[in-house]
């Protein structure tokens, strides 16, 4: 009987050591794993606005 995984249309990209060491391998990441995110830095800022107001208005 075949693997039913063997059916999945994408694989994670090669790993590097163990653990909590664990990590993607460099040389097997190309410009296809990643995700553009150009609002990222504007969101992050917003986010950090927000935490600061609930902080302080207790």
């Amino acid at each position: 009987m075949a693997d039913p995984l063997d059916k999945a249309t994408s694989k994670a990209p090669a790993t590097l050591g163990e653990g909590c060491l664990s990590r993607y391998d460099p040389d097997d990441l190309s410009p296809e794993d990643g995700t553009e995110f150009p609002g990222a830095a504007e969101l992050w800022e917003q986010l950090q606005g927000d935490s600061d107001d609930a902080v302080g208005g207790a």
